[in-house]
């Protein structure tokens, strides 16, 4: 019986220790510091900062590499510059760190600073601006060895802008990540989203994107051998479609704008400088209108943009319409010329007629006095040559002056009659009143046509080029 007892209390005793071990076990507390302790990891240990994470260096250190588009800051043509807002996610594996989680309460992860461990020193190709930023401070381990790093970053780089269908211009730009010191057989570069994931991802987490409308993303990987030594490239490149609405309403439509005015200036009259003027107005402002375009676009463009090509034919176009305006001025001053000697040598030939009138009456008047001498010869019953000598002599005088008097009276005649005929062909061909003024209505009616016909077609060859054209 007393056995019986003592092994009942026997097995109370073994169940109560178990309950207080398991409450104890239960109860454990565990820290990160245990894992760091367990690894040896701490600042003064070289062995996790001053060589690549391998155990055999012929092994290669694979480095999974993600980027994300997560905003689009700044675009600058000027400058061929891209400003990106970018989250960069990278991981790779250290051969030197791995634990059992369930020795420490199943702790899988730990987050230590940067600078405790060795990270891959990359580099982007395009970037002209160290990020100003400071990059995150911390990264983090996993119980099999895997040091994971996330870092956003604000990214100055280069970007060749092609402006050649500006503002309706789709840019690419690229983000190039590599070694700066490592080859392919140290560091192998690799990602794990494919460019339609990426695209996705950056679509949703995209915040801002400027002027411009994002259109997708692709990553590849090559490899490049750039001081002797190959190295893997992966390749990111980010697709973006301007918005052109704003400089459809703030650029092309009032240089349009100005060609209609210009073509309305055909309803002005050539009389006076209002018209001349005004073309002249319209014409500078086609001309700031370019000097604000050559704030906006790159002078390295390997083409002509399409929207300077717009400018300078929309100036041609003017400036042809103002030359036309000048000679047209110019042919009515010849008009008024015209009519100006017409009337000046109207009042001439008046005069002319005049004179002859008066060169009539005298001529009347002395064949009067001439039939009077003939009449007193007549009475006397004696001839002129049989007439006293003084008598004789002033009738031959006064024959002598009607004589010359009838010469230059058909010398005038003769003068008017060259005249006339003159004035009859030179009003013939454009002397006439209006002359220069029908011309000029002729000349005005078939620029008109031409201009319009000339605008319609440049506008509809550059719309379609515009459409058509590829990069």
């Amino acid at each position: 019986m007393f056995a019986f007892f003592c092994h009942c209390a026997w097995i109370f005793l073994c169940l109560f220790v178990f309950e207080v071990v398991e409450v104890a076990s239960s109860e454990r507390v565990c820290s990160y510091q245990e894992v760091l302790n367990y690894l040896n990891l701490n600042r003064g240990n070289d062995l996790f900062s001053l060589t690549r994470p391998v155990k055999d260096f012929r092994k290669a250190t694979k480095v999974h590499l993600e980027v994300l588009l997560y905003a689009i800051l700044d675009v600058r043509e000027i400058d061929q510059t891209f400003v990106p807002y970018v989250w960069i996610v990278m991981h790779w594996q250290n051969d030197f760190i791995s634990w059992d989680p369930s020795k420490f309460c199943n702790i899988t992860k730990v987050t230590i600073p940067t600078d405790i461990l060795w990270k891959p020193d990359l580099t982007i190709d395009e970037m002209t601006e160290r990020d100003k930023a400071p990059p995150s401070p911390y990264l983090t381990i996993t119980n099999n060895g895997t040091v994971l790093v996330q870092n956003d970053q604000v990214l100055v780089s280069t970007c060749m802008m092609q402006v050649f269908k500006f503002p309706f211009d789709v840019q690419s730009c690229t983000l190039s990540i590599k070694s700066v010191v490592h080859s392919v057989e140290e560091i192998n570069l690799l990602y794990s989203l494919n460019s339609s994931v990426t695209t996705n991802w950056s679509r949703e987490l995209m915040r801002t994107q400027y002027e411009w409308l994002f259109v997708k993303m692709t990553v590849t990987n090559k490899t490049v051998k750039p001081f002797g030594s190959q190295q893997d490239t992966i390749i990111y490149t980010i697709y973006m479609k301007r918005r052109s609405i704003l400089y459809i309403v703030n650029f092309l439509l009032p240089v349009l704008f100005f060609l209609c005015l210009d073509l309305s200036s055909f309803l002005i009259s050539d009389r006076g400088g209002e018209k001349i003027s005004f073309k002249v107005t319209v014409l500078l402002a086609v001309t700031v209108m370019q000097l604000i375009l050559n704030d906006i676009l790159p002078s390295s463009s390997d083409k002509i943009p399409l929207i300077a090509v717009y400018c300078i034919g929309i100036f041609a176009l003017m400036f042809l319409s103002l030359l036309e305006t000048i000679l047209m001025m110019h042919l009515m001053d010849i008009e008024s010329e015209s009519q100006e000697n017409e009337r000046n040598k109207r009042h001439s030939l008046e005069d002319g007629c005049a004179d002859s009138e008066d060169r009539n009456a005298n001529y009347r008047s002395c064949e009067k006095e001439e039939k009077n001498w003939s009449g007193c010869s007549c009475i006397f019953g004696v001839s002129a040559d049989k007439m006293p000598n003084d008598l004789g002599q002033g009738c031959s005088s006064r024959l002598t002056e009607q004589l010359q008097v009838f010469v230059n009276f058909s010398d005038g005649l003769k003068e008017l009659t060259r005249m006339l005929s003159l004035l009859a062909n030179n009003a013939k061909e454009e002397g006439k009143p209006g002359f220069w003024t029908r011309k000029i209505n002729i000349i005005n009616r078939a620029y008109f046509i031409l201009y319009v016909t000339a605008s319609s077609l440049f506008l509809g060859l550059m719309f379609s080029i515009w459409t058509s054209a590829d990069e």
